[in-house]
């Protein structure tokens, strides 16, 4: 018997595969749960900071005061890019994408380190991971600036991630309430399981690959309208949509023509994804504080229809997108916001997976054609 007539149990997708098993994160669909490192991530929403969610991540417990300060101040050293991958930026298309621009960036990025190779060598991965934690970031917001004539700004030391990113794209230092929005984006972007660009990053790094391709490819994976770039969807569908006495009628369109509503559904839960109301929340405050409150009622609104008619809840894009709108960030760079919170996640997957580093090689079934005969050229 051939391997086309094995009867052979196929999973499109991989759904429901078990491909491993780790420490960071447990996405629990069926109950609407996420869990870092054995924390529930409403508690790590409401209390955490993004750098103590990073330790934790990488370093499997939360820091006490003096590992913390040693995390910031490693990560603050490390915010300054090459500048030869400045000049690279410079040389990008005005008009590039910003995923396209931060995928080729990484990239290059490694082309300047004396020593890029880690092969196994989990300590010297831990190092290169934490100086793409804080290069991302800076590596977004100098191509954002760049692209529209501006000068690349200096990383403010005594600022946390979140707050000087900010400054980086707009050379103004945010409110108290600003940063800490944006510091639980990060939070709640951080890790998501065995997702998409996560599985691509453990893929890449298991052929002893270096950390810079590995990353790479789990940008490149997580850029797509089905992953990471939902959220950009987002805010271009309640553009197109225009007013909330419009919502119906677009929901109803949409479900007869069978067209996509992002920002609705996931993969995985089955219930309500459990980082929407923690965006929800801060959607509503924001559009409160702007007095532009369309956005968010727009928002209830599909969400709301959706679970009455279709029995799908809003996702961690669909309020996300409102919350950056909302702060002033421009929509193509809120994928690029979600790559550099799920930098700290991707960096320690790859980590634990170089620790009994195992090749990732899944079959496939053959379903073509057999015993065809050669032809010559000329008889074709």
């Amino acid at each position: 018997m051939t391997m086309s007539e094995s009867a052979t149990q196929i999973d499109k997708g991989m759904a429901g595969v078990v491909a491993a098993e780790t420490l960071l994160s447990d996405v629990r669909g069926d109950i609407g749960e996420l869990i870092y490192c054995g924390y529930n991530i409403d508690e790590l929403a409401e209390n955490a900071t993004f750098e103590e969610v990073v330790h934790l991540l990488h370093r499997g417990h939360l820091p006490n005061s003096e590992e913390l300060a040693s995390l910031k101040a490693e990560l603050s050293a490390a915010r300054v890019l090459p500048a030869g991958l400045v000049d690279v930026l410079k040389a990008l298309p005005k008009e590039t994408a910003p995923m396209h621009a931060l995928r080729t960036a990484v990239s290059a990025l490694g082309c300047f380190d004396a020593d890029p190779e880690t092969n196994d060598d989990v300590a010297a991965a831990q190092s290169k991971s934490l100086k793409l934690i804080a290069q991302v970031p800076v590596i977004v917001a100098a191509f954002h600036r760049l692209r529209q004539g501006l000068e690349v700004l200096d990383s403010d030391p005594a600022l946390g991630e979140a707050a000087n990113f900010i400054w980086l794209i707009n050379g103004e230092k945010p409110s108290a309430d600003m940063e800490r929005t944006m510091d639980i984006c990060y939070i709640l972007h951080a890790d998501h399981g065995f997702n998409a660009s996560t599985f691509s990053s453990r893929v890449t790094i298991a052929t002893l690959s270096d950390v810079y391709s590995a990353v790479t490819s789990a940008i490149g994976t997580l850029k797509g309208p089905l992953h990471g770039g939902a959220n950009e969807g987002v805010i271009h569908m309640l553009e197109e949509i225009g007013s909330v006495d419009k919502v119906d009628a677009y929901v109803e369109d949409c479900l007869a023509n069978k067209r996509k509503i992002m920002g609705i559904g996931h993969r995985v839960y089955t219930t309500l994804d459990p980082r929407a109301p923690h965006l929800k929340r801060m959607a509503q405050k924001l559009t409160k504080e702007l007095g532009e409150p369309k956005w968010i009622q727009m928002s209830e609104r599909i969400a709301e229809l959706m679970l009455e008619k279709k029995n799908l809840n809003a996702n961690v894009d669909f309020y996300s997108a409102t919350v950056y709108y909302s702060l002033g960030i421009p929509t193509d760079l809120f994928t690029p916001i979600f790559a550099i919170a799920r930098t700290a996640g991707w960096t320690a997957h790859i980590l634990e997976h170089l620790d009994g580093n195992r090749l990732i090689r899944p079959r496939a079934q053959y379903a073509g054609e057999e015993g065809k005969p050669w032809v010559a050229l000329g008889e074709r």
